[in-house]
């Protein structure tokens, strides 16, 4: 324990200073992450105005609430990680990663949440001017409240624990292009990001609520909200509890097969 705490203080001191010295860029990519949110927000506010004022037991003013949680929810899960790693390998900078005492994954879940902390300076003011814009209504509840933060956690460890795992594709493949669209795809469609799931159609909604997708990002959103029942909170955790350990174990399995066939590479 005590190597742990000295040992992730140190990749955030460093992340935090790498992000730091990135900032321009930083802010394009995240201007970029809330133009998404709003456009899927306006779009389904003018249908449910066109419908009579509601459209899958949401208002204008309830798609506000729910995109605009959905923009803080996607913010503190998403990771860049299926992006990186076929460059690692092809560049050789995994070479330096194998060196360290410690675990790859260590380093880029400090670098990841360092990454978002920084952010949130242009997160923030993004939230607000959303809710000045389109005046979001829900009724929060107190133990979903409460609920939501666990929650959010273990919804960015699965999104993350699953991104890293697929990540090691390109251990077999190198270029891993084609299966990260694959991946988003389905991302984008069955965690709620484009639309609520009650939305979907019903055969879509109930695969989507077996998958992990929905569960780290969709799920915590709708908890927030206070859309969810008791028994339905618990289901949930409980489906983001036995991903989770899915996606531990995948990690620990793939690792050692992929570190077994890496080859060093580039300079």
């Amino acid at each position: 324990m005590r190597s742990w705490l000295q040992v992730y203080p140190a990749f955030l001191r460093t992340a935090l200073l790498s992000s730091i010295q990135y900032r321009a860029s930083g802010a394009i990519w995240m201007i970029g992450s809330i133009l998404e949110p709003l456009i899927y927000l306006t779009v389904w506010s003018t249908v449910a105005r066109s419908q009579g004022g509601e459209v899958g037991g949401y208002t204008a003013q309830e798609f506000a609430a729910y995109y605009a949680i959905l923009l803080l929810v996607n913010h503190l899960t998403f990771t860049w990680i299926m992006h990186e790693f076929q460059y690692r390998i092809q560049y050789g900078s995994l070479s330096f990663a194998l060196l360290r005492p410690v675990h790859p994954i260590h380093a880029d879940i400090a670098e990841n949440i360092a990454f978002k902390a920084v952010q949130l300076v242009v997160i923030l003011p993004g939230l607000i001017l959303l809710c000045v814009a389109f005046r979001p209504h829900f009724e929060p509840v107190g133990w979903s409240l409460a609920l939501f933060v666990p929650v959010l956690f273990f919804g960015f460890l699965l999104r993350f624990l699953i991104e890293w795992t697929l990540a090691l594709g390109a251990f077999w493949t190198t270029r891993v292009t084609a299966m990260n669209q694959i991946y988003f795809s389905l991302l984008m469609f069955l965690s709620g990001r484009v639309a609520p799931i009650s939305l979907l159609p019903l055969w879509v909604s109930d695969i989507a609520q077996n998958l992990p997708f929905y569960y780290a990002i969709g799920f915590p959103v709708e908890l927030a909200l206070g859309r969810l029942s008791p028994e339905a909170a618990m289901r949930g955790v409980l489906i983001q509890l036995v991903w989770l350990a899915v996606s531990g174990v995948g990690i620990s399995l793939i690792w050692r097969r992929a570190t077994k066939r890496f080859t060093a590479v580039g300079s």
